[in-house]
């Protein structure tokens, strides 16, 4: 795909018509700075690397943006990768547009453990800016739009990491902020990695439907024109197409065809008052019949975001169903551009009722919830739980909405309204009816929650597994660390006892001691009652830390009972290969593969000497590697080691392959593998909460390129959404 290059005349050009008034001054000089500090950098597809933070700038004037972040927008890049620092942007363009510069740039000197925990603390920092200063997300989506536009050039691994990071973290954002149509165009090129092969299908059957829908659209808008321009002044009508994720979704997931989704035709009414808009309404529905249940009045019942609409679905005159959307000129407004109208607002249109803080509670409120979580595995969890763009719209008894993730429960809905309501919670009716503690809620159901008086009345320690909301979870969880300290202690005693004993690990007191304070340092606990009462209360999961102390008891049980055997060192600078591999400096020693990481030939290895085992061969990137090796417990056992020029060994490795599940995929991904002539050793699947499916295939390649062959080919299947080596 060849890319579409901005220029700053296109932008000058763009900002002149748009009918507000910029600071030209500072943007010029903003385009000036970042020309001179990107130099002669380029794109992967070889464009100057100019035509980005351009083209980022564009699309933040396309939504109405203010100067300081169209400015913003182009020196985006320029603290990332160039020597620019923030205190030269901070001197030259102001404090202002500096903040919104460190909001976007990423922690990458930080010594993160993962990518997940680089992602993490980067939507993390973002969050924070974003609840002082919104527009550093609008910036950030505009960024990650332009190069989802231009990812073409990007390898297929890397297409489909960032896609899968936009349809979890950024276009739920988008969603979240009301920017729609962000979100459906990031949704949309997201899923051209993702599932290209569906995505083609659906492309290609609304091209061949188009003079079909263009006429029909058309059509209906001049029904609906003839009866509502009699009565109703200043009528705008315009027709839109569901978004091809929008359809993929019902289609792939939900397991319909195009002509069972009612919705992939639109027909949209802007008028002046929100009166206009519930007469076109009884006048549509007179045109036009009606489908039960397809009614929603998102006028008197906003969504979190703003979003104001009538929306209903109708039988066409051709028994077409279709959708109407009808809303004023405002709600247009907030609809297209979400949370980014504000600034339109400022500019001109209209300011009454303006709920910019209002819209950014919910920011707040996640980070709040997220204030005391270190763990960075469940922090995205929780973060990709809160963005989720399905949500449920549920009534108190006295008329109040509340909205909360699907899949909530009662128990997330009463911390949705205070702490205090859920932490004497004793059970709940919904629509007038006692349901279970685990009942989940749906939308329009009315829900009341029965507390208690007693003061000493609490959560249960169960709840943890039942909630969805992050906000529910750590209320629970402060309760518990805040009022039952001291049975916390006796129950993380108790909890580690048990794990410890099951995993056959034996400590003596000062042992025990020296472990505890271990996990201390990590866990930001002083003491080892603060270890326990953390177990206790739910803040460290024995679950994801003891696999790894099971490992570390193992090496230092080996190390204490196996004597050193010295390997025979040569002077010369290599050896000869053994299974593939040359240890510099050893000939005829045993080599093995570590299980923790199994390199492939063509990853950067290393050697550790073990006490009678040979040499074992690491991934240098692996997590049991010491990134300084000056600075290891025994620096001489790490050694220089290096693939040979001729390598017979086959490798054994486990993909972890995540799709959307429907039937027939794990048949579809083995038939894939046996048509490879590939050795299958081991072959399993399992579902996700969120619909998804999970397989591990273990089987035998020749190295990485066999391994990039094979990930090519598996992604082709219908549904696959990421591969990856564990």
């Amino acid at each position: 795909m060849e890319e579409i290059i901005k220029t700053y005349d296109d932008l000058k050009k763009q900002l002149k018509e748009s009918g507000h008034e910029y600071d030209m001054a500072l943007i010029e000089k903003a385009y000036h700075f970042a020309e001179e500090s990107h130099g002669d950098q380029k794109r992967l597809s070889g464009a100057p690397y100019m035509s980005h933070p351009v083209a980022v700038a564009c699309i933040l004037a396309e939504l109405g943006m203010d100067s300081e972040s169209v400015a913003a927008g182009l020196l985006h890049d320029v603290v990332e990768d160039t020597d620019v620092d923030l205190e030269q942007i901070k001197k030259r363009f102001g404090s202002e547009i500096a903040n919104l510069i460190d909001g976007l740039t990423k922690l990458r000197r930080l010594p993160y453990t993962s990518q997940e925990g680089q992602q993490a603390e980067n939507i993390r920092k973002m969050l924070i800016t974003m609840a002082d200063d919104v527009r550093v997300i609008i910036i950030k989506l505009a960024d990650r739009l332009h190069n989802m536009r231009t990812g073409s050039f990007w390898k297929p691994q890397k297409q489909r990491d960032k896609a899968l990071e936009n349809m979890e973290v950024y276009a739920p954002i988008a969603h979240r902020l009301g920017i729609r149509a962000m979100k459906e165009e990031l949704e949309d090129l997201s899923l051209r990695y993702l599932d290209p092969i569906a995505y083609k299908e659906i492309e290609e059957g609304l091209h061949l439907r188009e003079s079909e829908r263009s006429s029909f659209i058309e059509k209906t808008k001049e029904q609906i024109r003839e009866r509502v321009k009699p009565l109703i002044p200043n009528v705008y009508l315009e027709g839109r197409v569901k978004s091809i994720n929008g359809i993929y979704r019902k289609m792939f997931i939900q397991g319909k065809n195009m002509d069972e989704i009612y919705d992939i035709y639109a027909v949209r009414v802007i008028v002046d008052t929100v009166n206009d808009c519930y007469n076109v309404l009884g006048i549509v529905h007179d045109l036009y019949q009606p489908l039960p249940n397809r009614f929603k009045d998102y006028i008197s019942t906003p969504k979190p975001n703003g979003y104001q609409s009538l929306h209903t679905t109708v039988i066409g005159r051709e028994g077409i169903p279709f959708e109407i959307q009808i809303r004023t000129w405002e709600m247009h407004h907030t609809a297209e551009y979400g949370i980014a109208a504000h600034w339109k607002y400022k500019l001109g249109l209209s300011n009454k009722g303006d709920s910019l803080e209002k819209r950014l509670v919910w920011i707040r409120q996640m980070l709040e919830n997220q204030k005391d979580n270190d763990d960075a595995t469940e922090l995205i969890r929780d973060i990709k739980s809160d963005l989720a763009p399905e949500e449920v719209f549920v009534f108190t008894p006295k008329g109040a909405v509340i909205s909360l993730p699907a899949g909530s429960t009662v128990i997330d809905f009463a911390y949705a309204i205070h702490s205090a309501v859920g932490n004497r919670m004793v059970g709940a009716r919904v629509d007038k009816r006692i349901v279970p503690i685990d009942y989940k809620v749906k939308t329009g159901e009315i829900v009341e929650i029965i507390t208690t008086k007693e003061e000493t009345k609490g959560p249960n320690r169960d709840w943890l597994k039942i909630v969805k909301t992050s906000e529910a979870r750590n209320k629970i969880r402060q309760w518990f660390k805040r009022e039952k300290r001291d049975e916390n202690i006796q129950e993380g005693k108790a909890e580690l006892e048990k794990e410890l004993k099951r995993s056959g690990i034996e400590y003596s007191d000062e042992e025990l001691a020296s472990f505890l304070e271990s996990i201390g340092k990590k866990q930001n606990c002083q003491t080892a009652d603060d270890v326990y009462a953390a177990i206790g209360y739910g803040g460290i999961q024995l679950w994801k830390i003891m696999p790894k102390i099971r490992e570390d008891y193992q090496k230092a049980k080996k190390m204490a009972t196996e004597p050193m055997i010295p390997l025979p060192v040569k002077s010369a600078s290599s050896g000869k290969a053994a299974n593939g591999v040359i240890v510099d400096g050893m000939d005829n020693c045993l080599v093995k593969f570590s299980r923790c990481c199994n390199p492939l030939p063509g990853d950067d290895i290393i050697g550790f000497i073990t006490r009678g085992f040979g040499v074992s061969i690491h991934k240098r990137s692996c997590s049991n590697v010491p990134e300084n090796l000056a600075e290891a417990q025994e620096p001489e056992r790490w050694i220089s080691v290096h693939w040979s020029g001729d390598i017979k060994e086959d490798f054994q490795t486990t993909l972890e392959i995540l799709a959307a599940d429907r039937p027939g995929l794990l048949a579809d991904v083995t038939q894939h593998l046996f048509n490879m002539h590939l050795s299958i050793h081991s072959l399993n699947s399992r579902q996700t909460k969120d619909g998804n499916a999970i397989i591990s295939a273990t089987i035998t390649i020749h190295g990485k390129d066999h391994l990039a062959a094979i990930r090519d080919h598996l992604s082709g299947i219908r549904g696959i959404l990421s591969i990856r080596r564990t």
